[in-house]
């Protein structure tokens, strides 16, 4: 069955790509960090994982966070099963590129994860993220916990009324149960630490969150 929609438009799971049941190659030493970035991971860690345009650039701004032990790039929150790039970017499998970030709340928070989300994008921009359009850029926050989901909701909020001062419109972040992770192909995996002259579509609204807005906070 053909796809005859837009790159902006979302592609229903009947008409999206069958895709696979093998799992993408695996490099298991991150570039930069050193450390594993496939499971498992030290105990206690936690994850967040949240798309913000071209995952090149989005990776490079958690590996260099405080209290990040790993991070890798894939595929998240549609419906194809281990799809591959160009898939992705075809429109036809409902993935956005996410980047999946392992930190220690010893160190950090899940709201000081959720600020390096917000402030490093445009979360306005629906299907896309400044030159680069299509679903795959689209901002979204994949979330495992309650405390999460709202921790997403109270820190999108308190943006929000930032970003309406500064004349911005409506934030369209997808804000989600989290499914499957599919990691993407290993030349993507730090690729701008081994192409450090690559491709950086990401560019903020030079607004920041609020601190302090989330659960407990």
């Amino acid at each position: 069955m053909g796809w005859f929609g837009t790159k902006t438009e979302m592609v229903t799971p009947e008409r999206a790509l069958p895709g696979r049941s093998e799992t993408m190659p695996i490099v298991r030493e991150h570039l930069v960090l050193g450390t594993p970035y496939v499971p498992p991971f030290p105990d206690g860690f936690a994850t967040i994982v949240v798309g913000m345009g071209c995952f090149w650039g989005a990776e490079r701004k958690f590996w260099t966070a405080p209290g990040v032990h790993t991070t890798a790039v894939g595929y998240a929150g549609g419906y194809t099963p281990n799809p591959t790039y160009e898939e992705v970017c075809s429109g036809r499998t409902g993935h956005t590129e996410v980047v999946l970030a392992v930190f220690d709340p010893a160190v950090t928070t899940y709201e000081e994860m959720l600020r390096v989300f917000w402030d490093n994008h445009d979360p306005t921009q629906g299907m896309r993220q400044g030159n680069d359009v299509g679903t795959q850029y689209r901002s979204a926050v994949y979330w495992t916990t309650d405390a999460e989901r709202r921790a997403a909701g109270a820190t999108r909020d308190a943006f929000q009324t930032v970003l309406t001062g500064a004349r911005f419109g409506p934030i369209t972040t997808e804000i989600a149960t989290a499914g499957p992770f599919y990691y993407a192909e290993p030349y993507h995996q730090q690729y701008l630490a081994a192409n450090p002259g690559g491709y950086c579509g990401l560019g903020g609204t030079g607004q920041r969150c609020p601190t302090g807005v989330g659960p407990g906070g």
